[in-house]
């Protein structure tokens, strides 16, 4: 059983690191450019969680090299290797791991191509590839054209293509459905009443459930009264509820238990004697008191 669920959790976590990808990288970094937590300026590979929910990416490998795809192993034990839902992070290709996590052993060459792979921890499965072509200038980047997903194209950290590392590739400054939407209804009318709407047909469906629990609950009680009885459940639309009394037989009742009880008081000739009963409790009792009489002394 603890085998299979093992089994079950790991290819859960397979499953996950496969939308992991590679989302920009930039080879040769510029004073100018990002900074590691040293002040150094190196080049860097970042990734991204297409997922929507967190991802450990501890014992992933990081490689420049086909041949060697468990060139750079990402250690285990680092809070930050969780990566939240839809996130970034960056690793910086120094050739220094001593550095930490996110420094790993190679470097990217800015005269050629560099291949570049991430493998799952079995070391065989390639997660995600990617060639960045040779000529990119320094402090431009490689990177998608969003997020995850679309072709590659060339960053030169312009006003249209400007680089994002750790951050989306396309930044919305604007939400273009809540504008078409205030320009079609500019004071709200529609707003409001698209809210009551859904509000009344809420409360609507919730009148039908209880209307519904309802009768359910009185037809499976007819049923079960009508089995104790021995009466056919197929007659119930002919049952009366046993038990249930009219109005007019309720107010027979109290009538009648009235007049047997205050009928007396209407009568000048009966006298009423009611046994009026003393409840006697030994605590009360003076034969039980600890403190006895005194008695005068004899005389002779």
């Amino acid at each position: 059983m603890l085998v299979a669920a093992m089994a079950c959790c790991a290819g859960m976590v397979g499953q996950t690191r496969s939308a992991l990808r590679i989302n920009e990288v930039m080879v040769e970094n510029t004073p100018e450019g990002i900074a590691d937590e040293y002040g150094a300026h190196h080049g860097w590979i970042e990734l991204f969680n297409a997922n929507f929910a967190p991802i450990e990416i501890s014992s992933i490998y990081l490689t420049n090299d086909s041949t060697k795809p468990t060139l750079y192993p990402v250690p285990l034990g680092d809070v930050n290797t969780r990566m939240p839902k839809r996130q970034h992070v960056i690793f910086f290709a120094d050739g220094e791991p001593n550095k930490g996590t996110f420094h790993t052993n190679f470097v990217l060459d800015p005269t050629r191509d560099n291949w570049i792979g991430i493998y799952d921890a079995d070391g065989r499965t390639l997660i995600d590839e990617v060639v960045v072509p040779a000529g990119i200038k320094a402090g431009q980047s490689w990177a998608r054209t969003a997020d995850g997903a679309g072709e590659w194209a060339i960053r030169t950290g312009g006003a249209d293509d400007y680089i994002t590392p750790s951050s989306a590739n396309v930044i919305n400054d604007t939400n273009h459905k809540i504008q078409d939407f205030a320009e079609r209804d500019a004071n709200g009318f529609g707003m409001t009443v698209m809210a009551m709407c859904i509000v009344f047909s809420a409360l609507l469906v919730l009148c039908l459930c209880f209307y519904g629990i309802g009768k359910i609950s009185s037809l499976l009680s007819r049923r079960n009264k009508a089995r104790a009885h021995g009466n056919e459940t197929s007659d119930l639309a002919e049952i009366r509820e046993v038990g249930h009394d009219t109005g007019e037989e309720i107010a027979a009742i109290v009538m009648a238990l009235n007049q047997h009880l205050y009928a007396h008081d209407d009568e000048s000739t009966i006298l009423t004697i009611k046994k009026m009963k003393r409840a006697y409790s030994p605590w009360s009792s003076k034969i039980y008191n600890l403190r006895e009489v005194p008695q005068r002394p004899v005389r002779r």
